[in-house]
């Protein structure tokens, strides 16, 4: 890996270019994953690719007129202080946001390249051009940032919503999930609690008959709202298991209320606001 400083102007020039073509085929990418659900913001990809492809053109011509026909392949990951750039464009179906955030870091990183590379250019044409490239990335960086903050069309809208409900795909996928993570948490309270005490003193019981009953009832509960998505309709299973949820946080307020002497107001402010704390993280995860 090559330190920036020590490239000569064909070397930047080559480099240039390389990035030109990579971030024109990322873009493509970008629309062709965007065009089922987002067809009007995939088009303004596409005019982001044939003005990437219009950058790359222009750094031929003066590679040419320069150094000649021969263009050395130096790639970006093969100089010190580029950025690795996470490969959403590999994900089905892409998010805008997430899009939108991958374009808007490219074009700054790239901008900030041309910026640097001008400063070091010493033939008066090749600097020009590397300072109008710097330019006219930082306007590709705000046409990225306005993309997700475009108002969609009423059919992307309709799109992004049915998008939004069927993002687990299929049923069987969130079953896996949701048991995967009911007997992980089982066995993580199964060993904080048998590892709590050893009950000499507090009379609990064997640690490990704690752990295990501990540990069943927390799988027992996730599976609870895990088994119905064995329903193959999305939609049907995600309903019952809202309720079987709700059911489960009535049952552990009353729990609560019964065998720990707390206020049966209390217990279900107390059991419905944590309750509430996991579905928001939820969706913050999901969306992210």
């Amino acid at each position: 890996m090559r330190p920036f400083e020590t490239l000569s102007e064909q070397e930047i020039l080559a480099l240039a270019i390389a990035l030109e073509e990579e971030d024109a085929r990322i873009y493509d990418d970008f629309a062709d994953g965007l065009k089922d659900n987002y067809p009007e913001q995939a088009e303004k990809f596409k005019e982001l690719r044939r003005e990437e492809d219009g950058h790359r053109h222009r750094l031929l011509d003066v590679y040419r007129s320069r150094f000649g026909d021969h263009v050395p392949l130096i790639r970006r990951q093969d100089v010190r202080g580029f950025v690795q750039r996470r490969p959403v464009w590999l994900v089905r179906p892409l998010g805008l946001k997430a899009v939108q955030k991958a374009a808007e870091t490219m074009e700054l990183e790239t901008k900030r390249f041309y910026e640097a590379a001008a400063r070091r250019a010493t033939d008066a044409g090749v600097r020009q051009l590397l300072g109008d490239l710097a330019e006219e990335e930082r306007n590709h960086a705000h046409a990225a940032e306005q993309i997700a903050e475009t108002k969609l069309s009423e059919a992307e809208s309709s799109r992004q919503k049915r998008l939004f409900v069927l993002q687990a795909h299929n049923s069987w996928e969130t079953f896996l999930v949701g048991l995967a993570a009911s007997v992980g948490a089982g066995i993580s309270m199964g060993f904080a609690e048998a590892l709590s005490d050893d009950g000499s003193l507090t009379g609990r019981g064997h640690p490990w008959a704690r752990g295990f009953v501990c540990g069943l009832m927390t799988t027992v509960g996730g599976l609870g709202h895990t088994l119905p998505y064995l329903i193959a309709n999305v939609k049907t299973a995600t309903s019952i298991a809202v309720a079987v949820v709700l059911v489960e946080l009535g049952v552990i307020s009353w729990v609560r209320h019964k065998f720990m002497d707390t206020p049966l107001a209390s217990a279900a402010f107390q059991v419905m606001l944590g309750g509430l704390l996991v579905f928001l993280a939820g969706i913050l995860i999901g969306s992210s």
